[in-house]
């Protein structure tokens, strides 16, 4: 069961309205690293875990949150398509403000007319100056954006990454905007951000040390079923050597099940792969060499049947 408090989690409106900002808040909301990921992703993992009650508890409070965060966006999306223009013109000249000096229209309605070419047009067609489940190009959310696997050390290093991400793009937000409102209202997703990547990092700790789940995951996989040789060297696929001096190149791996190796010149283990011909009724590119008879006629090397209806 959910409540709705009418009071937002924190909020101060903007000075002025920018519907061209709006559209670039809009990847907060319905981007890949969006609000509206975080929240299904921690949800759906919450509603799924089968784990200690602790995890469970926890995932539904940050999804819980994460849904006051997108009321906060929308909100602020709002306000900033506040009188937003209605009215778009073609105009002729390459500057169109420099063309309106020059044939005696009004410059003021000219700009007017830019900022409606430059706002998301759905904005106004579509929501009624609202915002929109979608992201800042106008690509709607997709519920493929979560990861809710089941493995709970699995699904906390996908919200670290998210968090990680989320946090990058509002950071990026924020600067690209100078009213006081829009920035204070960031400042405090931002973060709360901060808290999520932390929590998350907690929340990989305490799994681990308690041994429910270890790297590499799953820890349920036997060991001995794995190409143990390889399962700690670092291959260098690429012209020079710099790799070699990074962590993962040398010394304990990080599981403590092993010994980093650097491979300078890594060398093929397979063969070359060859494939048998395919179904003659599949009329796909023919083999010579696996073909008999001579000319067009030749069947591959594949009996071919009659299907009845």
């Amino acid at each position: 069961m959910f409540y709705h408090t009418k009071r937002l989690q924190y909020y101060t409106r903007p000075q002025r309205p920018d519907p061209i900002y709006a559209k670039k808040v809009q990847e907060l909301i319905g981007g890949v690293f969006g609000e509206m990921t975080v929240m299904m992703q921690y949800l759906f993992q919450g509603w799924n875990s089968r784990g200690p009650a602790k995890y469970r508890d926890m995932l539904l409070d940050t999804g819980t949150e994460e849904i006051g965060h997108i009321e906060i966006l929308s909100t602020l999306i709002g306000h900033l398509l506040d009188k937003a223009p209605l009215k778009l013109q073609e105009q002729a000249a390459q500057d169109p403000v420099v063309g309106a000096v020059m044939g005696g229209t009004n410059p003021r309605d000219v700009i007017t007319d830019v900022i409606a070419a430059a706002m998301n047009p759905q904005h106004t067609i579509v929501t009624g100056l609202g915002a929109q489940p979608a992201d800042s190009v106008g690509f709607p959310w997709n519920g493929r954006f979560i990861a809710s696997s089941g493995n709970l050390l699995a699904d906390f290093r996908s919200n670290l990454h998210a968090e990680s991400q989320g946090r990058l793009q509002a950071v990026r937000l924020y600067e690209m905007s100078d009213d006081p409102g829009v920035k204070d209202t960031l400042s405090f997703l931002i973060a709360r951000d901060t808290m999520h990547q932390n929590q998350w990092l907690a929340a990989i700790e305490d799994i681990e040390s308690s041994g429910i789940e270890t790297t590499p995951v799953p820890s349920s996989f036997p060991l001995e079923l794995e190409k143990r040789e390889v399962s700690y060297q670092f291959w260098n696929h690429s012209e020079g050597t710099d790799s070699a001096e990074g962590r993962w190149a040398k010394g304990p791996s990080m599981d403590g099940k092993g010994e980093f190796e650097y491979v300078a010149n890594p060398q093929p283990l397979g063969a070359e792969p060859q494939l048998s011909p395919a179904d003659p009724r599949l009329h796909g590119t023919p083999t010579p060499e696996l073909t008999e008879g001579n000319g067009s006629s030749a069947l591959p090397l594949v009996e071919r049947t009659t299907i009845s209806g």
